[in-house]
């Protein structure tokens, strides 16, 4: 969508008194959305998911990029402490079973914000994953949330050809190799013939944490 659209379309939903939020993992490649968030409407809510398990750089930058932009940036995390996210041989989920930490960490805390909020403005790229490429700019959620794709129609040479155009920071982990960053346990460097997301749960069959596939409604 063309950013004169995504204003529109958001307007088009507070003015039928529809709650709006959004989620971050504050990405390089995710500012492009908060920025025109910020020039649109400050007040829309930028929910965190703190896991735990972020990289010091990215918790750093999120509150960078609160301050800079004027956000409401607001954390949000788990109810199960993380001494508790443990298997049955008492190891971290994240080693043992990375999907069921995905869903404790960031899917069930998601789920909850869906309770309170009629539409999720979410920056899924459909060309960051076929499971994204089959998403529809407006999807139904669980408990009759939307959730709004603006940014699916956009590439990643769009992206950082905004990001350039509008002089917005990068990610200081992206001068040291990395594209996709989620939780430092699971995050790798790029290597040259990897697609963006396959950093992410390297070596494993995971592309997706659950937000994307578990909270959209079947």
């Amino acid at each position: 969508m063309e950013i004169p659209q995504i204003k529109e379309k958001l307007n088009q939903y507070q003015a039928q008194g529809k709650k709006l939020f959004t989620t971050s993992s504050f990405q390089t490649h995710s500012l492009v959305m908060l920025h025109i968030i910020s020039r649109i409407d400050r007040s829309i809510p930028i929910y965190f998911l703190n896991t735990g398990y972020h990289f010091p750089e990215t918790v750093a930058f999120k509150d960078q990029i609160a301050e800079e932009f004027g956000l409401n940036v607001i954390e949000t995390k788990s109810s199960m402490p993380r001494f508790m996210q443990r298997d049955q041989d008492g190891k971290l989920l994240f080693t043992s079973d990375p999907d069921h930490c995905c869903y404790i960490n960031k899917t069930a805390p998601t789920e909850e914000l869906l309770k309170t909020y009629d539409v999720w403005i979410n920056g899924v790229r459909g060309d960051q994953s076929a499971i994204r490429k089959a998403m529809q700019v407006e999807q139904d959620a669980p408990h009759g949330t939307i959730r709004f794709h603006p940014m699916l129609d956009w590439s990643m040479k769009s992206i950082f050809g905004y990001i350039k155009e509008h002089n917005l920071p990068r990610h200081p982990l992206d001068a040291k190799g990395y594209m996709s960053i989620g939780c430092e346990p699971c995050t790798r460097k790029m290597d040259p013939e990897m697609q963006e997301r396959e950093a992410r749960w390297y070596g494993l069959n995971k592309v997706e944490c659950g937000l994307h596939t578990d909270l959209v409604k079947k």
